[in-house]
Parts: structure tokens; C-alpha cells; sequence
């Protein structure tokens, strides 16, 4: 079930316990400026093991770090004794995930952990992909094929792009051989070549 965020705000800052595979922790807010792409999985998930974890790794390592930034989170909603942080490091490690991951704070209450009940996830896998102000633009539960993926992280980056030029024009900036913005739309942006 694939849907489109009508809700224009910025996605609130998940509840984990702990990160993996970084050097502290991460939040959304530090992302800000990155197109972020968060995989939400279980370790006993069999589509988040055969195609969920494979493709935030493949995005992990198609797009480049500064741009992107993927997540894991592991939000555990049943088998709970068996899915223990040290059983999501050697997981972790046997299959080479390089993007950080984190552990989704239990419920105090239920089997749902607190980050998968405040985004109202219905289940694993679950990709939500952010634009570069934080908020959600794609939300997907279940297999999703990585070309509409790739399409739409390539439209968020494009966005950002068009963006940060449009402002750079527009405050006298100039690029070799671009003088000023002459007029721009969703396909893009004429420039006028007569002053070079």
C-alpha cells in the first residue's frame, strides 16, 4: 500500500533505545537538508530480510551519503524475547548492513514500540522516505520495486537542486555562462543567455 503524504509536516523524532552501526545518535533533525530514506523492519520478517533490508542497502550504497541518508529501525511487535539487541548485532553483522540502525523503544504497554505507534506503521516491512525538510512524501507498506524508489529519491534531490538554484539566481548569484533566471515551472527552468 503505497501513499503520498497530503500532510505537510515535518515527520516527529522517533523513540530509540539505542543506535547500531553509528557513532551516536541519530535524528531527523540532523538529517535535515538529506533526503532521508527509513526502512522500518523485524529481524524475523522474511520481506524485510529478502527485500526490505537488501534495498536500503542498495540505496545506501547507490546514492551518495550527503545527499541520502538511509535508516534502519527495528520496531519489534511480536517475538519480542527473541529479538534482542544482541541478536540484531550479529544479525547486523552477518549481513553487512552499513547504515544505521535503531531499536525502536518498547511500548510500555502493548507489543507496539512507540516510534511504529506515533507514525501509525501497519506492520514491517514499511519505507517512508522524507523529503530534505523532514517531511514524509512516500510512504509504502510491503514490497516495493527499487526503480520507483530510485525515481522518487531522484525527484526529492532534484527539487532540493532546482530549489537552491532558484535561490541563488534570485539573489544575483551568477553561474558561468547563466546570467538570471528567466522563468521557472515543475519541468524546470529557462535562463536568459543574452547577457554572456
Amino acid at each position: 500500500m503505497t501513499s503520498i503524504a497530503t500532510h505537510l509536516d515535518p515527520l516527529p523524532e522517533w523513540n530509540v533505545s539505542i543506535w547500531l552501526n553509528s557513532r551516536g545518535p541519530v535524528t531527523l533533525e540532523s538529517l535535515r537538508g538529506k533526503v532521508v530514506v527509513i526502512h522500518t523492519f523485524q529481524m524475523l520478517c522474511p520481506g524485510c530480510v529478502s527485500h526490505g533490508l537488501p534495498q536500503a542497502e542498495r540505496i545506501r550504497q547507490t546514492f551518495r551519503e550527503e545527499e541520502v541518508a538511509v535508516v534502519g529501525l527495528h520496531t519489534v511487535f511480536e517475538h519480542h524475547d527473541v529479538m534482542t539487541v544482541d541478536v540484531l548485532r550479529a544479525f547486523i553483522l552477518e549481513y553487512r548492513w552499513s547504515f544505521p540502525i535503531g531499536v525502536d523503544r518498547p511500548a510500555d504497554k502493548g507489543p507496539v514500540p512507540k516510534t511504529m505507534a506515533n507514525y501509525g506503521l501497519h506492520g514491517t516491512p514499511t519505507l517512508i522516505v522524507l523529503d530534505r525538510h523532514g517531511v514524509a512524501r512516500l510512504h509504502h507498506f510491503g514490497r516495493i520495486e527499487d526503480l520507483p524508489v530510485g525515481a522518487h529519491i531522484g525527484q526529492l534531490l532534484a527539487e532540493g537542486k532546482r530549489a537552491a538554484n532558484q535561490g541563488a539566481f534570485e539573489s544575483g548569484e551568477t553561474r558561468e555562462g547563466v546570467a538570471s533566471v528567466m522563468a521557472c515551472d515543475a519541468d524546470g527552468c529557462a535562463v536568459d543567455r543574452s547577457a554572456t
